[in-house]
């Protein structure tokens, strides 16, 4: 059979993408690692994003066969992972596995995201560094309690535990990908969990054994604040146009138990001293502060009518994709 017959007959063709940012020393390696032949699959390609490399690590990944989109300028691995994305619809691949280009996941382990996707089992299967002890790498406490954080941070906002929402090793469907919706340039390993969260797409951890390099710098960011403080960008983003009512109402009532604190303490002052003196400054905080929750409450209300609308919208989007795939596939 050739690769279309293949994909016919039910064997999907997956694309292999590496976001990278000057991986000259490692990305051959990993290119070549990536298994040609996997289960239940019919045709693997592998796709590098030089991320405005000021090194050969384009020219490296070509050598060894790869595809490359080169961005001209360094834009961030959202932007990064958004050109991958683009690709693999834009060539009508069924599967997308990211995988990133330093040596730290090993490519042989692609076959174990794989199969939960194509088994139907999930929409996006992620590599999990934590779900299993055992697999646990050693790194740095400060990394490994800001990861468990940030997913405890990412599993209470979309009420489902997950042990790792910020691993680059990731397998979607060819829907799971039609659907995505991404804002953030700077990263979108966390703004994934939210969107497709929001859309209810089931997602699967496979626990997969991570290597730690203790001396390699971050190509994302230059330190760990650096990255927290612009992925809680992003979350918190995602987060209120997902979930609009829960987070402005959350707001609301956050300013409500202080309105209502400093209402208490005034009305009590009045009526065990018949006076409002010396406690007037409780009244007016109580006041402006019931003013600012009910605010936030009509802005949740509203906020909440234009997520409607969007919904509406990327329900709309995704059947101009579709459509325009089929048409594509008919004319090939």
């Amino acid at each position: 059979m050739n690769d279309r017959q293949l994909i016919r007959a039910g064997a999907p063709a997956l694309l292999v993408a590496i976001p990278c940012l000057n991986e000259a020393a490692t990305i051959a390696e990993v290119v070549e690692a990536v298994p040609r032949r996997i289960p239940s699959v019919g045709r693997v390609d592998v796709l590098v994003v030089d991320d405005g490399s000021t090194d050969d690590t384009g020219a490296r990944a070509e050598a060894v066969g790869a595809r490359v989109v080169r961005h001209t300028r360094n834009r961030g691995v959202g932007s990064a992972f958004q050109s991958a994305v683009d690709y693999a619809l834009e060539n009508d691949y069924q599967l997308m596995v990211n995988i990133d280009g330093d040596r730290q996941f090993d490519p042989q382990d692609i076959p174990k995201l794989v199969a939960p996707v194509v088994n139907g089992q999930a929409e996006m299967a992620t590599a999990s560094r934590f779900i299993d002890a055992r697999m646990i790498p050693d790194m740095p406490r400060v990394k490994l309690h800001g990861n468990r954080m940030m997913s405890a941070l990412i599993s209470s906002l979309v009420r489902r535990r997950f042990a790792d929402v910020s691993c680059g090793f990731r397998c979607y469907s060819r829907d799971a990908l039609l659907r995505l919706s991404l804002h953030g340039a700077f990263t979108y390993t966390q703004e994934t969990f939210l969107d497709f969260a929001a859309k209810r797409i089931e997602i699967a951890e496979v626990p997969i054994q991570v290597k730690y390099f203790a001396d390699r710098k971050s190509r994302v960011a230059g330190s760990i604040w650096r990255y927290a403080v612009n992925a809680l960008k992003i979350i918190l983003r995602g987060y209120r146009d997902y979930f609009p009512l829960r987070f402005f109402w959350g707001i609301a009532l956050l300013l409500a138990i202080p309105a209502l604190a400093f209402g208490g303490l005034f009305f009590w002052h009045y009526l065990t001293t018949g006076k409002f003196t010396g406690y007037l400054y409780a009244g007016f905080l109580s006041a402006f502060l019931t003013g600012m929750s009910v605010l936030f409450l009509v802005v949740g209300v509203v906020a909440d009518m234009l997520d409607r609308i969007r919904a509406n919208q990327e329900r709309i989007l995704l059947a101009i994709r579709r459509r325009s795939g089929r048409a594509d596939e008919a004319l090939k």
